[in-house]
């Protein structure tokens, strides 16, 4: 990815320095395993930048962009269903075992999936 890819994605909050601005880790993250996709050829980054954008401009998202990075794991989320990467099915199973996890995590500890009290991780 080049930056100008980056700077053609949609409402992406940057730093003075043109770099992306994450408040948590799991943002920072979530933007990393983004760019190893279309890195890796999954997905175009004029498709990523589409499927962003639709989830962005749903209604009822804030109008401040502070879940900007909420819509971006739903745009990864969708566009990874999409291409038959993921069933939606398993997505929605993890992302409840991640729920639980950190449901049962001690305040300041790390959120380990291993912490969901089902003890079935992916589930």
């Amino acid at each position: 990815m080049n930056a100008r890819d980056l700077l053609g994605t949609p409402g992406l909050p940057l730093a003075q320095d043109g770099g992306p601005v994450f408040a948590e880790p799991w943002q920072a993250e979530a933007f990393a395993m983004t760019v190893r996709l279309h890195e890796r050829g999954v997905f175009s980054w004029s498709e990523w930048a589409e499927v962003l954008s639709q989830e962005l401009y749903r209604p009822g998202r804030c109008v401040d962009g502070s879940d900007y990075y909420d819509c971006w794991v739903a745009a990864l989320s969708r566009i990874l269903s999409e291409l038959s990467i993921v069933r939606g099915d398993d997505l929605v199973r993890l992302s409840e075992a991640w729920q639980r996890a950190a449901e049962a995590t001690p305040h300041g500890m790390p959120i380990v999936l291993e912490n969901d009290p089902l003890g079935k991780g992916a589930a």
